[in-house]
């Protein structure tokens, strides 16, 4: 399953990601986005992990404090495809 975390603070790095998840179940990858012009921290990232521990993941952690900011996480959609400018 491949969950989307948004609303995280700026300075959350993968390995945060991974060790908050980490406690659902088995993480098999975590990333954060990051801008491309400038290097900094979108945000928001995605945790993939199975999906009874992802299910439970998404219950518990969404609208969660993190750091002082409530964590909006769901199932992620697939990527929309935006004309090129």
């Amino acid at each position: 399953m491949n969950i989307y975390v948004g609303n995280l603070p700026f300075n959350t790095t993968a390995a945060d990601l991974e060790a908050l998840f980490g406690e659902y179940g088995t993480v098999d990858s975590a990333a954060i986005i990051n801008d491309r012009e400038t290097g900094r921290s979108r945000g928001f990232g995605f945790v993939e992990m199975d999906n009874t521990a992802g299910a439970k993941a998404i219950e518990e952690l969404d609208g969660a404090d993190y750091n002082g900011r409530n964590l909006k996480v769901n199932e992620a959609r697939p990527r929309e495809e935006r004309p090129r400018r």
